[in-house]
């Protein structure tokens, strides 16, 4: 909790993200809930943050956030809601995140989706887990040529009681990308994120075998060939 309050910021910058009106916000339900937050270092900077106005939390949890995940926050990712249930997270067209055609690259639709379903997973993760995004499916069948986009994702009390009571699994989470100010009535984009969770034990038990096994493998290669006074009077034997 203190790493994460740290890196709230004592000075708000002028260059902010552009915040939305409601007429352009998705109409998009935040679903009721009658379960308690898990007890994380995320959920306890909400609490903190909570009694302020919408546009300043938002704003001091989007420099938080992106100072928690620095290359999200190089990208003016903005997050507009961060619930246990609904995640909303948005980013402005702007030339820094555009291709070679003027819509918004790719990679700027897949890392808003990755932060949307990453931050709702986190949110519901009990302090002593890790997760890890395994694989994602994505259809880009238009490309997003103007304003902003928002990337939407959403959890039921259902799945999240499944992630808090399963120590280790894996889930896919949908976030639907909704293009605010297109004129076009075709359907949202919708990329599905396979998540996985482990314990933090047994991630640092991985990580302890693979230098265990490489520090093995390099003193074998460091004596490898060298013949010691042993072996030669064993040879001349």
């Amino acid at each position: 909790m203190s790493g994460l309050l740290k890196k709230l910021p004592s000075k708000l910058s002028n260059k902010l993200p552009a915040t939305v009106s409601d007429s352009t916000k998705s109409p998009v339900e935040k679903p009721k809930s009658t379960l308690k937050p898990v007890n994380n270092q995320f959920t306890k900077l909400l609490s903190v943050t909570k009694y302020l106005p919408a546009g300043a939390r938002s704003t001091i949890l989007s420099k938080a956030f992106g100072k928690v995940v620095p290359y999200v926050g190089t990208t003016g990712v903005y997050y507009e809601t961060v619930d246990p249930n609904q995640v909303v997270v948005s980013l402005n067209n702007s030339k820094a995140v555009q291709n070679h055609i003027g819509s918004i690259h790719a990679v700027a639709i897949t890392l808003l989706a990755e932060t949307a379903t990453g931050f709702i997973l986190g949110l519901n993760l009990p302090s002593d887990r890790v997760l890890l995004i395994k694989s994602y499916s994505v259809n880009f069948y238009r490309p997003i040529k103007k304003g902003q986009v928002a990337a939407v994702a959403t959890l039921s009390d259902e799945q999240r009681l499944d992630i808090l009571n399963t120590p280790k699994g894996e889930m896919v989470i949908p976030c639907v990308i909704h293009d605010r100010e297109s004129d076009s009535e075709r359907d949202p984009i919708v990329v599905e994120m396979l998540w996985a969770w482990v314990p933090k034990s047994e991630l640092e038990a991985r990580r302890q075998g693979q230098n265990n096994k490489s520090k093995f493998e390099t003193e074998t290669a460091a004596t490898d060939g060298v013949t010691t006074e042993n072996d030669d009077k064993i040879e001349s034997k």
